[in-house]
C-alpha cells in the first residue's frame, strides 16, 4: 500500500518543529531528511526512523517497512516535541555524507 500525499503532509505538520526537513518521493513512499542526513521516511501511512545507538533510550516498537528491507522504529507518537528529540536523536547516531553536505 502506498502512502497517501494527504498522509504525508500530515506527518510533515508533526516534523514542523524542525528547520531543513526534506521529503523525497520514493516508489509510492517518502524518504525523509533533516539537514541532508536521511533519518527516515514514511512507509505505508507509517512514520519509520533508522535505529542507532543514539535512539534506542526511546523505547520504541520495531518495524518492517518493506519486504527485505532491515527492521526501523515506528514513531507512534503525537506528541511534535518528543518527535523533533527523536528525530535529532536519530541523526546524531548516524554519519554525515561529506559529498552531500558540502554539495
Amino acid at each position: 500500500m502506498a502512502t497517501t500525499k494527504e498522509y504525508r503532509d500530515f506527518i510533515l505538520e508533526k516534523l514542523n518543529l524542525l528547520d531543513e526537513i526534506t521529503c523525497k518521493p520514493m516508489m509510492g513512499e517518502y524518504l525523509l531528511y533533516y539537514r541532508g542526513i536521511l533519518f527516515g521516511g514514511i512507509y505505508d501511512e507509517r512514520l519509520l526512523v533508522k535505529i542507532t545507538d543514539t535512539n534506542r533510550s526511546f523505547s520504541l516498537e520495531e518495524a518492517i517497512p518493506y519486504q527485505g528491507a532491515k527492521p526501523m522504529y515506528l514513531i507512534d507518537t503525537e506528541d511534535k516535541e518528543e518527535i523533533r528529540n527523536i528525530i535529532i536523536n536519530t541523526c546524531d547516531g548516524l554519519p554525515i555524507d561529506k559529498k552531500k553536505k558540502g554539495a
